[in-house]
């Protein structure tokens, strides 16, 4: 067995020798090929870097040439090389001195600028590096670079070349453009006039003032078109001319249209597009610039309408107008100017007439013909106010002229004369004299006291019935104060009333005075301010009339008024005795009745039992008219209570209290007026009528309407029925007590009387309209 194992063991050993020997003479092989391959490498890798050397040389050559800046720096940006034009560019050569391309870096751009590197020694290239540099005069460039690594034979980076590029005036450029369109920005936007940017018909953009006018925000506007915010009737137009733009007929036009608001409102607006073109002449897109002109047109319509009234009003003036421009030439006049001087042409004729050859014409028709012409020489000479001038014309009219110089910014511009004929009231002047004189004398022996004082109240003027009214003379009154010697009973409401005077105020009042010799006396006094020529008061005037018998005869009527009230009182007071007395035996009388009835029922024939049923009807029928005496009286002269009552409540709580037929119905037309009355008298008011009419209908379908309306002053109610009507002859007697139409039985006879004191109490009428067999109408009227 273990020679069998031997056996096995050698024969594996002798199979792993030989395996080996294979692997041997394989791994010699293939070491033999990879060394032949290895020199092979070396020998390309000699003649590459030749080559690479030969196009390296030939590569630096060439960007030496170029005609952008050209360096190379190593890895710490020590400039190595660079080429003419970066010497020209920074000002520095490399080969005369040393360059640290970090030192050239603005402040600004430290960081980009390593952060930028570490990217290029990453990735081995950089593109678009752009920075501020300070170049060797000291002046700031901007510089665009694009750069790669240089590796040496191993692959290892050794160095960096780079092309700068000179952005100075680009980015100027930018810069400039972009603070423009900062400033323009805010120029848009800030902007009173509206601006908007439109692609055919399409919003785009518009600014704050835009919105604004139309009441929509900025987002809201860019999602609308143009037509949607113009109006109908300006759209065709706009339309016409958006075409010529589009033909190229037009670049700009300008037109006044409507837009309408957010709100729905119309907006009139000046509006000016513009097309702005692309290179080829294509529109790109239009601006339109909107001024809105509402207010501006308001205003000048109202200017023109001024004008127009100015014009009506001086052609109409009762003065004669004439304006003259800084040369004399007429502007304006008016038909009385031509009438005073008998001109026989129309005011507009006349305008641009030569003034100076036109006084010569009319001078004759004065009774001094070059004075007339030398104070209108020396007038406009002087170019200062002249008024009231009096002129004598040789027919006997005299002329008042007054001269204004016109002005405007200190600059002459021309003058205005008018001239007012005052022969009247020159006439008047002295007829007044005349007059005055006249009634002088009138009012001396007038039978009116009359006083005149200053505003000292020392008295100046009197007469001879103010003389014989007060005890005093005119020697004693003149020169003197009147608070002072007249002895009035109350001096503070004296002192009040002078002071109303100095304002200018003007009254009546009662006063109580004692005359020299002592007596009560009553006067009534008109008191008045008295001006002087120029419109100042210099003191009041008094009419004084005695009324002291009229004040004992009203002393007289007090106590009787006072006497008739008490009387009034006491027959108001006797009548709710006397009912309360009345109704006490008619309460009697129907008990005893009743107890008749109940004890002779069957003792009584038909006869008896009707007797006793007509008693108590009778008694009835004497309780209600009691009771309708009782508040006829009680109805005063004037309301005592008034509160807001809403008449359509008064009208629905009425019928829940008082009888009406099944076959009668009532009913409101239209809501009735809530009134300032007394509840309870509006309540007596409509319940009368309302009673009245129900119980009135005989036909099979009664309806009682009531309707209201009002004017200025007054309420206007109406009550109609369809009910058996009243004869024209009883229209105005059943509104008097004690007058009805019935049998007697269901009326009383008061009822409408009530009605009318109600009505009058309440300053308001009532009449009524009725035709038998078809119905009644009752109007009556309540004052607001």
């Amino acid at each position: 067995m273990e020679n069998k194992e031997v056996i096995l063991l050698k024969k594996a050993l002798e199979r792993q020798k030989k395996a080996r020997k294979q692997a041997e003479r394989i791994l010699e092989a293939k070491s033999k090929e990879l060394y032949a391959t290895s020199r092979k490498l070396e020998e390309t890798n000699e003649r590459l870097e030749n080559l690479l050397s030969q196009k390296t040389s030939e590569l630096e050559g060439v960007f030496i040439n170029i005609v952008d800046p050209y360096v190379v720096m190593d890895l710490s940006g020590r400039v190595i090389k660079m080429n003419n034009a970066a010497k020209e560019f920074l000002g520095y050569d490399c080969e005369i001195e040393q360059l640290d391309l970090n030192t050239l870096v603005h402040p600004d751009y430290t960081q980009y600028t390593r952060e930028s590197f570490m990217k290029l020694t990453q990735a081995g290239t950089l593109k678009n590096y752009r920075a501020k540099i300070f170049v060797r005069d000291g002046s700031e460039k901007y510089v665009q670079v694009n750069g790669s690594l240089i590796y040496n034979k191993h692959n290892e980076a050794v160095a960096a070349q780079g092309i700068i590029r000179d952005i100075t005036q680009e980015t100027e450029v930018k810069q400039l453009l972009a603070e423009q369109k900062r400033q323009l920005d805010i120029i848009v936007e800030n902007s009173p006039l509206g601006i908007v940017l439109t692609v055919k018909g399409k919003i785009l953009k518009a600014n704050k003032a835009f919105g604004q006018m139309l009441g929509y925000p900025d987002t809201k506007l860019k999602n609308l078109r143009v037509t949607d915010i113009s109006a109908p009737e300006d759209q065709a137009e706009s339309v016409a001319l958006m075409s010529r733009i589009d033909r190229g007929e037009l670049d700009t036009f300008s037109m006044v249209k409507k837009y309408r608001t957010k709100t729905g409102q119309t907006l009139l607006a000046k509006t000016t597009v513009s097309a702005v073109r692309d290179a080829s002449g294509n529109i790109v897109y239009q601006v339109a610039m909107v001024d809105d002109i509402t207010k501006e047109i308001a205003a000048e319509n109202l200017l023109k309408a001024s004008q127009s009234r100015l014009s009506s009003l001086i052609s109409n003036l009762q003065m004669g107008v004439l304006l003259e421009n800084e040369d004399r030439r007429v502007e304006l006049t008016n038909i009385k100017f031509c009438e005073l001087f008998g001109i026989p042409a129309k005011p507009d004729d006349l305008k641009g007439m030569d003034c100076r050859a036109a006084i010569q014409e009319v001078k004759e028709y004065f009774t001094d013909p070059d004075g007339f012409v030398n104070r209108i020489e020396s007038i406009l000479q002087q170019k200062e106010v002249v008024l009231s001038d009096e002129l004598e014309m040789k027919d006997g009219r005299i002329l008042e002229r007054d001269f204004i110089p016109i002005y405007n910014q200190d600059i002459y511009q021309g003058h205005l004369w008018t001239y007012t004929d005052v022969t009247l009231r020159k006439t008047y002047k002295k007829n007044l004299e005349i007059q005055k004189e006249k009634y002088s004398s009138i009012i001396a022996n007038m039978n009116l006291g009359l006083i005149e004082v200053d505003n000292n109240d020392v008295i100046q003027l009197v007469n001879q019935s103010f003389c014989s009214m007060s005890g005093y003379s005119e020697q004693e009154l003149l020169g003197h104060k009147a608070s002072e010697i007249l002895l009035v009973q109350n001096t503070g409401f004296m002192e009040q009333k002078n002071h109303d005077r100095k304002n200018s105020i003007s009254d009546s009042y009662e006063i109580e005075i004692k005359t020299k010799n002592g007596n009560i006396r009553h006067w009534l006094i008109s008191g008045a301010p008295r001006y002087d020529e120029q419109g100042e008061v210099v003191g009041s005037i008094g009419i004084h009339l005695d009324i002291t018998e009229q004040k004992e005869l009203e002393l007289q009527k007090e106590n009787l008024l006072k006497e008739l009230e008490a009387s009034n009182q006491g027959l108001q007071d006797y009548a709710h005795i006397v009912s309360h007395d009345l109704k006490s035996p008619l309460r009697s009388i129907s008990a005893l009745a009743t107890w008749l009835n109940d004890d002779y029922v069957d003792v009584l024939d038909e006869n008896g039992v009707f007797n006793l049923q007509m008693m108590q009807e009778k008694v009835e029928a004497m309780d209600k008219l009691i009771d309708g005496i009782l508040k006829y009286s009680s109805i005063h002269e004037t309301p005592s209570l008034r509160q807001k009552v809403d008449l359509n409540e008064v009208v629905r709580e009425i019928r829940e209290i008082i009888y009406i037929p099944e076959h009668v119905n009532i009913v409101i037309m239209n809501t009735l007026p809530t009134v300032d009355a007394d509840p309870t008298k509006m309540h007596q008011l409509f319940q009368n009528l309302l009673s009245n009419a129900a119980v009135n209908i005989e036909n099979p379908e009664g309806v009682v309407r009531i309707f209201s309306e009002e004017n200025e002053t007054h309420f206007k109610l109406g009550i109609s029925d369809n009910g058996v009507g009243i004869p024209e002859e009883y229209h105005k007697k059943i509104f008097e007590i004690f007058q009805s139409l019935g049998e007697g039985e269901r009326s009383t006879g008061i009822g409408l009387s009530i009605v009318k004191k109600i009505v009058t109490l309440y300053g308001g009428e009532i009449w009524l309209e009725s035709k038998v067999g078809i119905g009644t109408t009752f109007y009556f009227t309540i004052l607001k």
